[in-house]
């Protein structure tokens, strides 16, 4: 298996939504056998921000399909400013491709955007994988580091030792298994998505800080969580703590969770073929 994403065709393809816009995506591996599988990018993220060791084997067996929601990449549109917003404007992405039941992988601020999708009442989704994120309102949601904010959020154009401070654990281990899955990303170089314009930034930041405000009514909205669950962590997490997601774990009635060890937020670019053998595995049961 090579690198990029070449398991089917995978040119950008675009569909227009109920809501006019017009969404970008890639669809491959098994189109069309079983549940589709959608995910759901993690804040600054694109299409081409997946890691194709994560991707590729999961496409072996499933049908994927990668999307920028509104304002992101070469879909059109401006950016909402919460995170149910961009709920609603993935589920309208969902039924422009005419999908009736899908599978949802959320990583970061998609797996806030799974989670509201789920407590929307959408009856469409049939199981959820949530990737280093956390629930709304959870202690340590809040607020991120400064230095996160630093090298994310403030900086117009984050470089790649941004990402690995941010993403992987400050050991040489996780380091280098970040500047792996780097290399392995930006191998695409013909064709790539048009990646995501400052304002889609700072809009993407007003709903993520808005999610993180605290409530006291966690456990309630996690108890509400329907679908079959699981949860993927890494130990040590600097940008949404590894106990938010326990609290998932904790509350969302029928989840499990795997936390990875020596591991950030990119663990499931770290640890990208037991990540994908775990999500297998998982929408097959």
């Amino acid at each position: 298996m090579t690198n990029t994403l070449e398991l089917v065709e995978t040119e950008l393809r675009h569909v227009q939504g109920p809501n006019g816009v017009s969404y970008a995506y890639r669809r491959f591996g098994q189109v069309g056998e079983g549940v589709p599988l959608v995910f759901l990018q993690h804040f600054r993220g694109d299409i081409d921000n997946w890691d194709p060791a994560l991707i590729n084997p999961i496409a072996m067996h499933r049908d994927v399909i990668l999307f920028d929601n509104v304002g992101i990449g070469s879909t059109s549109g401006k950016v909402p400013n919460t995170v149910e917003e961009m709920a609603r404007d993935a589920a309208a992405f969902i039924a422009a491709l005419g999908l009736d039941r899908v599978d949802l992988f959320g990583f970061s601020l998609g797996g806030f955007v799974a989670q509201a999708i789920a407590l929307g009442g959408h009856a469409i989704v049939r199981r959820l994988v949530l990737a280093g994120t956390g629930p709304q309102g959870a202690p340590g949601m809040g607020a991120w580091a400064p230095d996160v904010v630093e090298r994310l959020v403030v900086r117009e154009q984050p470089g790649g030792e941004d990402v690995l401070y941010v993403f992987y654990a400050h050991t040489p281990s996780s380091q280098g298994a970040g500047a792996a899955s780097l290399g392995r990303i930006f191998e695409r170089q013909e064709g790539r998505d048009s990646g995501v314009s400052l304002e889609a930034k700072d809009a993407q930041y007003r709903a993520i800080v808005a999610w993180g405000e605290p409530d006291g009514r966690v456990s309630e909205r996690l108890a509400a969580i329907v679908p079959p669950t699981l949860i993927l962590q890494g130990d040590n997490d600097i940008m949404i703590p590894t106990e938010a997601s326990r609290i998932l774990a904790q509350h969302i009635p029928n989840s499990r969770i795997t936390i990875f060890p020596d591991a950030s937020h990119g663990s499931i670019f770290q640890y990208a073929s037991e990540a994908a053998a775990e999500t297998v595995d998982f929408l097959a049961e």
